[in-house]
């Protein structure tokens, strides 16, 4: 049986964490502020910031929703972005994609200021990934995958890690933090040749595609780690993985579950990059 590498503990430690550096920061009367920009009411969008909202507030950090109507043309939401990065007392800026097909989604993401952009959505946030330098974060989504990795203390240092997903969300930016950590990374895709076969080979596999239960224990060995990034529905309106954890879990040595895995540690890891934000206003990074 595999060990399950639960969400849970990562999000306990990491908000030991957080709410010391929110005191400190608060000792300073720094509020941290993160803004959510949502336009329209996709129940995925009003989901996730019920659960941002909760989490901020467990750890001390204010929220302000900035919600548009679902006709917002791209000047009126730029307008929003514009007031954002002006106000010095928000840290960070959330900004619930995909946007309405008539907003031009790419202008509107560039336009937020990189030391604001806490998700990784601005060309120069994902520059510094790339370069390992400079202003902005990663995706949060990816920086989790990190935090999970290490909580667990997963070894990186010349692993063989498979990355299958090449989008700028999470598989190109999950796969350029883990060289920076020295593992040696596969990126794989729909298109990859032989994929069951170079899964099979890792020492790790990040499976981050969208394709619900997508892939069975024919893709994994003994031993590996394999974090399940993938947030799906089966045909019976069940949430689940890109990976078929019944199938696969008794092949692997680790995995993470869906729900109850990546997931949670993705909404935390957003609250540390607000926190960080903050603490680099202030002068105490």
């Amino acid at each position: 049986m595999a060990e399950v590498l639960k969400g849970k503990p990562v999000v306990d430690a990491m908000a030991r964490d957080l709410e010391l550096r929110v005191a400190r920061l608060r000792e300073q009367n720094v509020k941290p502020t993160l803004a959510i920009v949502r336009v329209g009411q996709r129940p995925d969008d009003l989901s996730y910031e019920r659960t941002a909202l909760k989490r901020a507030e467990s750890l001390g950090i204010d929220v302000r929703s900035v919600v548009l109507d679902e006709t917002t043309c791209t000047e009126q939401l730029a307008e929003a972005i514009e007031a954002i990065n002006k106000d010095v007392t928000i840290h960070g800026c959330l900004l619930f994609r995909p946007l309405p097909p008539f907003i031009d989604e790419n202008a509107i993401c560039d336009l937020l200021v990189p030391e604001k952009d806490i998700d990784g959505i601005t060309r120069a946030s994902l520059a510094s990934v790339f370069v390992g330098q400079g202003v902005g974060y990663a995706p949060a989504t990816a920086a989790a995958v990190m935090r999970m990795l290490d909580y667990y203390e997963v070894p990186l240092n010349g692993a063989h890690v498979v990355v299958v997903g090449r989008s700028l969300v999470i598989g190109k930016p999950v796969a350029q933090l883990l060289l920076a950590r020295h593992a040696t990374v596969t990126t794989c895709h729909s298109r990859t040749a032989d994929l069951p076969e170079l899964m099979r080979a890792a020492d790790v596999v990040v499976c981050a595609t969208g394709r619900a239960r997508g892939y069975g224990k024919e893709c994994f060995s003994a031993g590996q780690v394999v974090i399940d990034v993938g947030i799906n529905f089966d045909d019976e309106g069940n949430l689940c993985g890109d990976v078929d954890f019944d199938a696969v879990e008794p092949v692997v040595g680790a995995i993470t579950p869906v729900p109850g895995g990546i997931g949670s540690v993705t909404t935390s890891t957003t609250m540390a990059h607000v926190v960080e934000a903050a603490e680099r206003a202030a002068g105490l990074w």
